[in-house]
Formats: C-alpha cells, sequence, structure tokens
C-alpha cells in the first residue's frame, strides 16, 4: 500500500488539509447548482489530481461561474465516493476504471442529463470524461471540453498537486522504476496513464487504462462510433505547462516511438486512425485551443470568452 505520509510535518499537513476539507463540506459543499434555465444544456464537470469536486476557491467557482453565463443552467461537479475524503483520493488512489464506471452509473440516474449534457474535464479529468464518452453513450455528451488532459498520457511528474515533497518523489520513483506492475498499476492512478514512449510494448501490455481507450490493445469500434457522436471535442493546451510532460499530450500529440525528444505529428500518430479521430478530424469535430500559462492557469475572461460559447450550443 502507498503512504502518503513520509513524514511527521507531512503527516500534519495532510490531516489539517482533511480536517479543512471536512469543515467546508459541511459549510459550501454542493456537487450541483443551477437548474432554473432548461433552455441550456447541463454541464458536468470531472476535477483533476490533488483537488476535489467543489472547493469554493477552484470548481465551486467554475460551478458559479458557469450557472452565472448560462443563467441558471444546471451544473454537475463530479464528486467520487461519498465524502470529500474519498473524492480527493481518488485523483491519486482509485482505478479510473472503477471511476468511470462508477460517474457512468451517476449519470444515467441524473434526470438533468437525460436529454444530453457538455462536459469539462480538468487535468486527469479530461481523459477520463473521454473514457465516459467512449463507454457509455446514454445519456448523450454533446461538447466535450478538457482543459490540460493528457489524451496520450505522460512521460514525467514534476510536481503532485497538494503532495509535499517527500510522497512525491516517491510517486515520481514509481512510476520511472515499475509504472506497469500489476500492483502499481491496480494502487496509482497515474499509473494507468503513464506513457513511456522508449518501451512502447510494455506500456501497451501494462497499461489498464490509457492503452484500452485509445484502442492501442486493440480496435473497439464501440468506443469509435461512440466518440464520433461527439458534436466537438475540445482539447485546450496550457502553452507553459510545467506539469504535463510532454504538454502536446492535451492536443493528442506525444514522443515518437524510440525516443523522449520529438513529438509526432498528430495525423500521422498510430491512434489518429485507431481511435476514428481523423473522420473526426475531416468533419471538423476537433478543436485546438491553446492559452498562454501553466497548467490550469485560466483567466475568468478567457473561460467566459472561450468556453462559455461552447456551452451555450444545443
Amino acid at each position: 500500500m502507498i503512504s502518503i505520509c513520509c513524514s511527521r510535518f507531512s503527516c500534519i499537513l495532510f490531516l489539517l488539509f482533511l480536517i479543512f476539507s471536512l469543515v467546508l463540506s459541511y459549510i459550501w459543499w454542493s456537487p450541483t447548482k443551477g437548474g432554473t434555465n432548461p433552455e441550456v444544456l447541463p454541464v458536468v464537470l470531472w476535477h483533476g489530481m490533488g483537488d476535489t469536486c467543489c472547493v469554493p476557491f477552484s470548481l465551486g467557482a467554475i460551478m458559479n461561474l458557469i450557472v452565472e453565463q448560462t443563467k441558471g443552467g444546471y451544473v454537475r461537479s463530479l464528486q467520487i465516493g461519498g465524502n470529500v475524503l474519498i473524492d480527493w483520493q481518488s485523483g491519486f488512489f482509485i482505478h479510473p476504471n472503477e471511476q468511470v464506471d462508477y460517474v457512468c452509473k451517476q449519470l444515467l440516474q441524473d434526470e438533468h442529463l437525460a436529454k444530453g449534457y457538455h462536459a469539462i474535464g480538468f487535468s486527469q479529468g479530461g481523459q477520463f470524461l473521454r473514457a465516459v464518452a467512449e463507454r457509455c453513450p446514454n445519456p448523450p455528451m454533446r461538447n466535450l471540453i478538457t482543459l490540460g488532459g493528457q489524451h496520450q498520457g505522460i512521460f514525467g511528474l514534476p510536481m503532485c498537486p497538494t503532495l509535499t515533497e517527500k510522497p512525491c518523489d516517491y510517486i515520481t520513483r514509481l512510476l520511472d522504476n515499475a509504472a506497469y506492475a500489476p500492483e502499481v498499476q491496480k494502487a496509482l492512478v497515474q499509473a494507468t496513464y503513464w506513457h513511456d514512449p522508449i518501451m512502447e510494448n510494455k506500456y501497451r501490455l501494462g497499461s489498464t487504462f490509457l492503452a484500452d481507450i485509445n484502442n492501442e490493445l486493440f480496435i473497439n469500434k464501440f468506443y469509435i462510433e461512440n466518440l464520433q457522436k461527439l458534436k466537438k471535442f475540445v482539447m485546450v493546451q496550457f502553452l507553459n505547462d510545467t506539469i504535463v510532460q510532454p504538454k502536446e499530450s492535451q492536443w493528442f500529440q506525444y514522443y515518437t516511438t524510440g525516443q523522449n525528444k520529438v513529438i509526432q505529428p498528430f495525423t500521422e500518430s498510430k491512434v489518429y486512425q485507431d481511435l476514428g479521430l481523423d473522420k473526426m478530424h475531416r468533419q471538423g469535430q476537433l478543436v485546438f485551443l491553446g492559452v498562454e500559462g501553466d497548467h490550469l492557469a485560466i483567466s475568468k475572461a478567457w473561460f467566459i470568452q472561450n468556453i462559455v460559447p461552447l456551452l451555450l450550443e444545443k
């Protein structure tokens, strides 16, 4: 089992975070907001690593902004599990397949979403929502927007949000040395989309999540058909990203096989055809947006100008 308390100080910090989160959960926690404007499609959010569904200074603020800009549209920010602690832990220690299965069931039970919804994934929440689009076509997802999503995986983890230095270093060493060991794949979320370009076969055979949703093990036509049902698949890359390596993964690009320096053009990658992205590209369903700044560093003005119009589409 992975321990995140590598020192007395880090344990104290972690306990303080948990206590603070519990207080927030009773005062401000609300995974759903809005719902007074049935003329706009609902919006579903999925947070990234080290975050939770509804913290007021994070996704809670995004929820409020969307409700305001859609004049009362329904917004659901996904909470994994029954409380804030499980939701936070899910970003590190609950396998994505288990999370996606849980989310699909939750979305199917939400009557607000029955006629369709738009989805926004933050960081790793981007590829998780893409898995929802591929595996769970009901209720129908219309526009999928990924902010900093790692669609071709990562090959580096320089920082771990909300973890102290020693636990982050431990996770990085684990990924470097044993990412595809079954016990690591089961225990650590980031291992499931760790993509070693130097050992591609080891990645394809060992990855228990990303290789599947990218059709790298076998061609799953169900995934292709469902992804192509999207009206738009919008990928936002943070052009000065210091967390996602390589940052081009946010635009579904990756290193050319056998090295970790040169980025292969999107249209030359195997996944471009194997996942049906070539057809989506020709039909104008793929949208690539770039924004100056580090990982998830977007302003309110940029969000209103570039993202809100996508949420107002039918």
